[in-house]
């Protein structure tokens, strides 16, 4: 049987998760550049590391994009 957990994430990642979620605009979504900038500021991550933390969360379906943009799905903290 196939499990619809998520595997738990670093602490890093769900810490830049966190970040963006408290940064999300009304709108609901996010600019990779403006992604970048919240990790930047809150997790002091470059954005080569921001790249990577945003690809995780996209690859375990925390984040998803439309039209160039980043959307977070359902969120819970964990």
């Amino acid at each position: 049987m196939i499990s619809n957990r998520r595997p738990p994430l670093t602490p890093l990642a769900q810490e830049a998760l966190d970040a963006l979620v408290n940064a999300l605009p009304s709108e609901g979504e996010l600019t990779y550049e403006h992604a970048y900038a919240i990790l930047k500021d809150h997790e002091d991550l470059e954005q080569p590391a921001a790249e990577d933390i945003i690809e995780q969360l996209y690859m375990r379906g925390h984040l998803y994009e439309v039209e160039g943009k980043l959307r977070l799905t359902d969120y819970e903290s964990a």
